[in-house]
């Protein structure tokens, strides 16, 4: 069915909230957070054709990555966001502390900010909406900067107790947002510890941590971050939504099935997102895994009416 154009027409009365401002060591620690995992990215072609690049590097990356991704999509966006399954403790600890080692910031905050830009998509409020500027070249151009990564240098935090007050209540999620460094730590030296292990060298160490660690860390947050750039500007618009959201189909494999976000917005609380038998969506098969060994229970499964009801109708 082709889709029409959904977006709405104009933004509503500007709304003002307050929150807590964010200290400037938090913001320089972000800034090398962005900086350096980016450098090597840019870097990591050269030092793979210069021989600094072994099975146990891609092994290595590839578990993490896949770890710390499904910790966000999974644990961070479809549970503590969205509320689109029950878990067992187990699930929710684990899945908090891999959300957590992708180091996009502490459960709580991440979940106050998401809910922040679901409640105000694309329109005055929203955290990191890509038509912040306007639909002008130049305002889209610096929109999109914004959006992919300006946003999180914005000194105004979004209040806790007013978008993710449920969470501030579980000991559990508390306890592991107040301990975000120690995740934080882990996620930077299991790598070149693995790396050691396996290799028995302090050479597959130091590329472990280079490809496992840095390379990793920058492509998770430009993938993550693109979801709120790319996928609000770009991309197919099948279902009806009260924002920009777009399907942008070659996002759908690394971010584990979070690009299908046209879907997403039209019906947010859905664990999957990719709802075609084509679209990719792995996020959603490891809720599946999870529901058929009994660690999850309550899936809010897409049925046919649901997705019919969401589907935007040409015109005859």
């Amino acid at each position: 069915m082709t889709a029409i154009d959904n977006r709405p027409d104009s933004p509503p009365e500007k709304v003002t909230l307050s929150g807590d401002t964010q200290s400037w060591p938090e913001r320089f620690a972000l800034a090398l957070f962005i900086a350096v995992p980016f450098i090597a990215f840019l870097a990591a072609i050269p030092i793979a054709w210069g021989g600094w690049l072994g099975w146990s590097d891609v092994a290595i990356t590839a578990a993490m990555y896949a770890l710390t991704l499904h910790g966000v999509t999974v644990g961070y966006h479809r549970l503590f966001t969205h509320k689109s399954f029950k878990p067992n403790r187990a699930v929710k600890v684990t899945l908090a502390i891999l959300g957590s080692m992708a180091i996009e910031g502490p459960v709580i905050r991440w979940v106050a900010d998401h809910r922040k830009h679901h409640k105000f998509s694309d329109k005055d409020g929203d955290p990191h909406s890509p038509w912040r500027y306007g639909n002008s070249l130049r305002g889209l151009t610096k929109g999109f900067v914004w959006a992919h990564v300006g946003w999180l240098f914005d000194p105004e935090q979004t209040p806790v107790d007013k978008f993710a007050p449920d969470l501030a209540k579980d000991k559990d999620l508390v306890r592991i947002s107040r301990t975000f460094w120690v995740w934080v730590l882990t996620s930077l030296f299991l790598p070149p510890l693995l790396g050691f292990l396996l290799t028995w060298s302090w050479q597959g160490a130091l590329t472990a941590f280079f490809w496992g660690t840095i390379v990793r860390i920058g492509l998770i947050h430009h993938v993550t971050w693109s979801i709120n750039s790319i996928c609000h500007t770009l991309g197919e618009r099948p279902f009806a939504s009260r924002d920009f959201s777009g399907n942008v189909w070659w996002l759908a494999i690394p971010s584990g099935g979070e690009s299908w976000h046209n879907l997403h917005h039209a019906d947010p609380t859905s664990a999957r997102h990719g709802v075609k038998r084509w679209q990719f969506d792995t996020s959603a098969r490891v809720i599946w895994v999870l529901e058929k060994l009994g660690w999850a229970r309550d899936v809010r499964w897409p049925t046919p009416e649901r997705i019919e009801s969401k589907t935007v109708r040409t015109a005859a």
